[in-house]
Parts: C-alpha cells; sequence; structure tokens
C-alpha cells in the first residue's frame, strides 16, 4: 500500500485514571498542563496541554495502572522534569540515565500507576 499521499496529524495519549481532578493536578504540577478541554458532569474525560504536549485522561472507576508505558514524552529539561515529577507524588520506576539511543530518560508512574517514559535528546546540551 502506497502511503505517499498521507499526513498524520497529532496523536495524543490517553491515560486512564480513578480520580480525574486529582490526576489533572498532578499533570499540572508535574509538567505544567493545563486543561484545554473537558466533557461530562460530572466531568469524564479532560484534555490537558502545554506548548505541543497534549495529554487525554478519561475517568475509569477502580483503574489500576499497567507495567507498561502508555506514553513516551519529550522535555527540554530531563532533570527538571524528575524533580517536578517526584514533588508531585510521581513513583520513579527507572531512575535517570543516558541512553545509548540518545535520551537522557526515566520512567515514572502517576499517582494511578501509569508509566510515562520522560526523555531528553542529548544533543541539546
Amino acid at each position: 500500500m502506497d502511503n505517499a499521499g498521507l499526513k498524520l496529524g497529532r496523536v495524543a495519549a490517553t491515560i486512564p485514571v480513578s480520580d480525574i481532578e486529582r490526576a489533572r493536578d498532578f499533570y499540572k504540577q508535574a509538567f505544567g498542563l493545563e486543561t484545554v478541554f473537558q466533557n461530562g458532569s460530572p466531568v469524564g474525560f479532560m484534555i490537558l496541554k502545554r506548548d505541543a504536549a497534549e495529554l487525554h485522561l478519561t475517568l475509569v472507576k477502580g483503574h489500576k495502572g499497567a507495567t507498561h508505558n502508555l506514553a513516551h514524552m519529550i522535555v527540554s529539561d530531563a532533570q527538571a522534569a524528575h524533580d517536578r515529577c517526584v514533588e508531585a507524588g510521581a513513583r520513579i520506576i527507572k531512575g535517570m540515565k543516558d541512553a545509548e539511543w540518545g535520551l537522557r530518560t526515566f520512567v515514572m508512574a502517576d499517582l494511578d500507576g501509569n508509566r510515562i517514559d520522560v526523555g531528553m535528546p542529548l544533543d541539546t546540551e
């Protein structure tokens, strides 16, 4: 199949959470993400955004995090992101390391146990 004419737009990860307001507050504190859309009464879906990053939160009663990464986020300063995540209450699953594929990276779990791989390109230093 020829995909030459196919162009892709943005793709945003949808993160299941057991408490959408608590998750919103976590992602605001950890990454400075702001709510740009919400739906439902009570709210069951929310879009958070900052710069080029966008996360969608969806309410799933009783949700427990999986043992795999749900998203990968590129940041300009991995150490600052790491410190903000810890301050916000994240659990660090894999500590900071410089990976052979050119990223300074760590994996954190949010308050629901959702894992996100956070990385900074090493060529930006």
